[in-house]
């Protein structure tokens, strides 16, 4: 096997949709001869955590080091899953971290953990380094890594950095601050792995050094194995589930969809009334406020957090799939998670987003209403549409060749792939 150093802030048991692409990565790297050990947070107050993902790290015989530190989660450790905050009380904390801790507040942790991996790195023989960013913290960390112990070094994008969609730069300082940082650890990379091609491309953009061939896209995808053995949800009527899953945050949000719906329950209250709107994840008190204000009480399912294994039951056990993403700055290169997670469902979905890579995704996909993020009378006829061909027993099927190109054993070939082009020595 060769060795890799899997560097992870966001790790199970934390939950959320950021930690399930370095577990399902991970997970997979033995079978392309790879073995990983992933450095990661110890104990951490935090939105959500999910013992399944937890489970499944321990099945999978993953070999993990956790480290604690001065970062804010970690301090809140003995508060275990702390309450979301309500949306505005969020951002303003969002931006007091932004204006105090560059690159981010997971500096604290990255201080910590580099000790902890040079310990790792002295005492054991590694073939490379692989960091998951954000947080960017974690890339300065690995990027000193790679220059002590002169090992190659992939940094795997989920985000942007410099021109985040959801970054506060307070003054002209933090700007030049952020890119330095960036551009230093973009020239000591070895490989960059980016999840869309527009991602990609205003990376290059911005750092004219770098070559298309500098950085690989890998999407992100689905785990087939998490779909087998589903017992379905049974329906006490035959009702079409329209589900959602996720949380909404910043320009994430559920209201042109309630507003649509409540439209239609207008226009058409005999399509409505056969009609469930399911939510998993956090549906936050004001959003729950306006909800009661469109009067759609009797319409409305919700789960609160699930674990993934359940939620993936409840995805399954839906009709069609929504999701949404808003007009943002760099909102084109956000690559959401969960829209690749209901690809592996092979269910239609009502995709409201931006011009972008998720746009293009669900136009690949072939089973996907798409519409703009904010425009209630598409949305309204979207739901309309996906109502009339549930009952006629023909909503759309997926590009079936599309979807398996999303397996996450599939992506991990593709990005150990990568690997094996950096690593010169012979196999430990």
């Amino acid at each position: 096997m060769y060795k890799v150093l899997v560097i992870a802030y966001y790790f199970p048991p934390m939950g959320l949709s950021g930690v399930q692409r370095t577990l399902k990565f991970a997970k997979y790297m033995k079978d392309y001869n790879w073995e990983p050990t992933i450095l990661t947070a110890d104990s951490t107050g935090y939105y959500a955590h999910d013992v399944s993902l937890l489970k499944e790290a321990v099945d999978s015989s993953l070999k993990i080091i956790r480290t604690g530190g001065n970062d804010i989660n970690s301090k809140l450790a003995k508060k275990g899953t702390v309450k979301i905050p309500p949306e505005s009380i969020r951002k303003i904390l969002s931006r007091i971290s932004s204006t105090f801790f560059i690159p981010d507040n997971k500096k604290g942790w990255a201080k910590k953990a580099i000790k902890a991996a040079r310990e790792l790195l002295k005492n054991e023989k590694f073939n490379l380094i692989f960091v998951s960013a954000p947080p960017f913290s974690s890339v300065n960390m690995a990027v000193k890594l790679k220059k002590e112990f002169e090992l190659p070094l992939v940094i795997d994008y989920r985000d942007l950095w410099f021109g985040n969609q959801f970054a506060f730069y307070l003054t002209p300082l933090h700007k030049y601050l952020h890119k330095k940082m960036e551009y230093s650890a973009l020239k000591a990379a070895d490989k960059v792995i980016a999840t869309n091609r527009r991602m990609k491309e205003k990376i290059i953009n911005r750092y004219k050094f770098l070559t298309f061939e500098d950085i690989y896209i890998i999407p992100h995808g689905y785990d087939p194995k998490d779909f087998e053995n589903i017992s379905l949800q049974k329906k006490e009527n035959n009702k079409m589930w329209l589900l959602y899953s996720g949380i909404f945050y910043e320009f994430i949000t559920p209201k042109y969809f309630l507003k649509a719906f409540k439209r239609l329950s207008i226009e058409r209250p005999d399509v409505t009334a056969n009609i469930e709107l399911h939510f998993i994840g956090f549906l936050r008190n004001e959003n729950k406020k306006l909800i009661k204000k469109l009067h759609l009480q009797e319409f409305v399912k919700e789960y609160g957090y699930l674990n993934h294994k359940d939620a993936i039951v409840k995805l399954m056990s839906g009709d069609v799939l929504w999701l949404m993403v808003g007009y943002g700055r760099n909102a084109d290169t956000i690559s959401s998670g969960k829209l690749y997670e209901y690809f592996g469902t092979r269910k239609p979905v009502i995709a409201s987003l931006p011009e972008g890579a998720l746009k293009s995704s669900s136009e690949e996909y072939k089973a996907a209403f798409i519409t703009e993020p904010d425009n209630i009378e598409q949305i309204k006829n979207a739901i309309l549409n996906a109502y009339e061909l549930y009952v006629q027993k023909k909503l759309p099927m997926p590009d079936v060749e599309f979807v398996e190109k999303l397996r996450r054993d599939y992506l991990t070939e593709l990005l150990t792939k990568q690997f094996q082009f950096l690593v010169k020595e012979e196999v430990i």
